[in-house]
């Protein structure tokens, strides 16, 4: 059982690890923090992202997919911007989505998504230096390799 002193705790210190993840392109208004704490033997996460595309209409929120990815930067070529940022993090060469790298998808409200968890998937050691990727749509849990779900939009470095 989480113990909410011990998180109001911990999120007064600076994390252990950090993402400022960014949109490129006709994506560029992305701009996300992506917080990684150790909590409890874990790893706790925290998101905040502005500038999500949104669609028209009362159900316009959108569901992005969320990932670490197992390379190291945020370059690429014309076709994928991001294309260095590689494939999803997966050191036990799991199936999706059990990669260690798969993480919970992002609910835009109005261009914003927030969303804070906690994992064992991952150490902070592990990630430092991996990219974490904002894809264009939900990911469908399903379809291998990668959750079918769509461009990757927005890239951020994890760093300590």
């Amino acid at each position: 059982m989480m113990n909410y002193l011990a998180l109001a705790s911990i999120l007064k210190r600076p994390p252990a690890a950090y993402a400022n993840v960014r949109g490129k392109g006709e994506y560029e208004e992305i701009k996300a923090n992506v917080y990684f704490y150790r909590l409890m033997g874990k790893v706790f996460v925290m998101v905040d992202a502005q500038g999500l595309p949104q669609k028209e209409g009362e159900c316009g929120g959108g569901v992005f997919g969320f990932h670490i990815h197992s390379g190291d930067s945020c370059t690429g070529n014309e076709k994928d911007p991001y294309a260095d940022a590689k494939t999803h993090y997966n050191p036990y060469n799991c199936p999706h989505p059990e990669h260690a790298g798969d993480l919970p998808p992002l609910f835009g409200n109005k261009g914003s998504a927030f969303m804070a968890f906690m994992t064992d998937r991952f150490t902070i050691e592990e990630i430092v230096g991996k990219t974490v990727i904002i894809h264009s749509n939900a990911d469908d849990f399903t379809t291998q390799p990668s959750g079918n779900s769509g461009e990757k939009i927005a890239c951020g470095v994890i760093k300590n």
